[in-house]
């Protein structure tokens, strides 16, 4: 990308900034949240990769996350219009096991898929900055699952959340404003327990969540076959994608979780190629079971994981991480951001006892030398009501639509 068109990006992105300040200035609910941490730009690296991809910095974003892998990953519509992937960021720590969360205090981090508005985004933060989830969805109220205040957050630290660096979160919150500057009323969560591989659904063929797993993984084939975000409806508690109405019909579909499913169809373009790809994968998954793939043990007693480039930063945390990837850690992988010293490493096996309590001890970690050239820890901001100085954007979105506390439900508050 040359200097020019990096400078008209970030010129477009501060003038549409500054815009929008103005426009509250004059009684506008659309003015920024008065808050520096929520409106750092983009990095000129990241502008440049969507360049180099064929992206707009303010076309649309979808979020992937992967527990067992540990890595959460952005997607953004190119001119195309199709999805692909901008960049992927190792998890600096989730709580709970694989599966979904299911009653408040579990510890959980949830799974499924998820829509994030603009009111579900936190600059006020007691962890950075953060967007909530959306948990419970329309499908896990329908089966009384209860929890709230799930969230996406800084401070590498979770209980029932998925945290990330303080830097991390810092370049994912600005890649979500600028979707909603380009008119993306919300952008889609996919949570996942693991990549849904054949070796992945080899190994976990056994867990009692498998069911859900593969209604889920409907979902995933969805995407992946036609990159585009999957439209999500709910009925007979089970998940519906990309539901349309049937030719000829002229009632609009009308979907409740917890009713009988209406009449409808799915594309025969996208049913022919997710049939093909399941074909595929269900014909995999059985050869690698028949050649042996080891059954994965269950590990309820595991509190979560963290990405290994991460764990490496924190030796002690290593035993009863999930396998992640190829398996490999190396110690001298730098961690992308600053790792605080009050990082929580997973439960070992002797506190399994403690699951479910809600304030569970940390463990203790032993502070680790920062990498070289790493920037500062930013500092942390009270996670205070909006007051009528720093009312922005988000703040008067939330109030509007009557969001919730903004407080974020995860670990103790840091120091």
């Amino acid at each position: 990308m040359d200097n020019r068109s990096l400078v008209r990006a970030l010129a477009t992105s501060a003038a549409l900034a500054a815009g929008l300040v103005l426009a509250g200035c004059k009684g506008d609910d659309l003015s920024l949240a008065n808050n520096a941490k929520a409106n750092q730009p983009v990095p000129p690296k990241l502008i440049a990769d969507m360049t180099a991809k064929n992206m707009d910095l303010q076309s649309p974003i979808l979020v992937r996350l992967y527990k067992q892998e540990a890595e959460l990953e952005i997607w953004k519509q190119d001119r195309s219009g199709r999805f692909a992937l901008l960049k992927t960021y190792p998890i600096c720590r989730w709580s709970g096991d694989l599966g979904p969360k299911v009653r408040e205090g579990d510890r959980q981090a949830p799974e499924g898929f998820y829509s994030i508005s603009p009111a579900q985004m936190n600059p006020q933060s007691a962890y950075y900055l953060s967007f909530n989830t959306g948990y419970p969805n329309a499908f896990d109220k329908a089966l009384g699952r209860t929890g709230s205040q799930l969230m996406v957050h800084g401070d590498c630290s979770s209980r029932g959340c998925y945290a990330m660096t303080d830097e991390q979160i810092a370049e994912i919150y600005s890649l979500g404003r600028e979707s909603f500057f380009g008119g993306q009323k919300q952008f889609q969560l996919q949570a996942y327990p693991f990549k849904m591989t054949p070796v992945n659904l080899a190994k976990h063929r056994n867990n009692p969540n498998m069911p859900f797993w593969k209604m889920i993984k409907d979902g995933n084939d969805h995407f992946e076959v036609t990159r585009q975000e999957p439209k999500v409806d709910f009925c007979e508690k089970k998940y519906v994608f990309d539901a349309i109405k049937k030719p000829g019909a002229t009632r609009d579909l009308v979907f409740d979780a917890s009713a009988k499913c209406p009449d409808y169809a799915v594309s025969d373009e996208i049913v022919e190629a997710v049939r093909e790809k399941q074909a595929t994968d269900i014909a995999e998954t059985a050869r690698l079971i028949a050649k042996g793939t080891p059954v994965a043990r269950l590990n309820p007693g595991i509190d979560g994981g963290m990405h290994r480039v991460f764990a490496a930063r924190v030796p002690e945390a290593t035993t009863g991480l999930s396998e992640a990837g190829d398996g490999s850690m190396s110690l001298l992988a730098r961690a992308p951001g600053t790792v605080p010293s009050h990082v929580n490493p997973p439960k070992a096996p002797s506190e399994s006892l403690l699951m479910g309590t809600p304030e569970p001890p940390k463990l203790a970690a032993a502070p680790a030398p920062a990498p070289a050239q790493a920037a500062p820890a930013p500092t942390r901001v009270a996670n205070a009501a909006p007051t009528a100085e720093n009312d922005g954007w988000f703040a008067n979105l939330k109030r509007k639509v009557g969001f919730g506390s903004a407080a974020d439900a995860t670990a103790s508050t840091p120091p």
